[in-house]
């Protein structure tokens, strides 16, 4: 069983993956909606069952506090910047030019935590509760996207 650590960074190299094919895309194209489709949906539900079984975790030690604050607050300027590209037309030039900027800033984010935030995990908890996290994230993971699923579906009915 994998700890929370590679469980994030596993996520974190796919998402990097799926940018960098993202950017590489033209117009409203096909292969530039299946691979948002995937990006998208895959971060919305690794961020809440990161935030649930990782950064609620940190925040409960008061040396962890300060980064998990900083981290969901990340979580919610990344996640408002997707939603602003999920509704923008795909052909738009601005469509690219918004997407490279949540390019940078998730880049970003996913090497401040794999830097800082991981080693601040080290230091509160042990091996044992990062494996015990690690197993919460898959199955929450799992959870969300079935709850992004059924959201995409209900709002599509509409």
């Amino acid at each position: 069983m994998s700890n929370i650590y590679e469980q994030l960074k596993q996520d974190h190299d796919v998402h990097r993956d799926l940018l960098a094919r993202l950017e590489s895309t033209e117009g409203d194209s096909s292969d530039r909606r299946e691979l948002w489709d995937r990006f998208y949906y895959d971060v919305k539900s690794h961020a809440a069952a990161e935030e649930e079984t990782f950064y609620s975790k940190l925040m409960q030690d008061p040396k962890g506090q300060d980064d998990a604050r900083h981290g969901v607050a990340e979580h919610k300027e990344l996640d408002d910047i997707m939603e602003e590209l999920h509704q923008m037309d795909f052909s738009s030039p601005g469509w690219l030019t918004r997407f490279k900027t949540l390019k940078h800033e998730y880049e970003h984010h996913m090497d401040e935590e794999e830097e800082d935030m991981f080693a601040k995990g080290r230091s509160v908890f042990s091996s044992a509760d990062a494996k015990e996290f690690g197993a919460h994230f898959a199955s929450r993971k799992q959870a969300e996207r079935r709850l992004v699923d059924e959201k995409a579906s209900a709002s599509l009915e509409e």
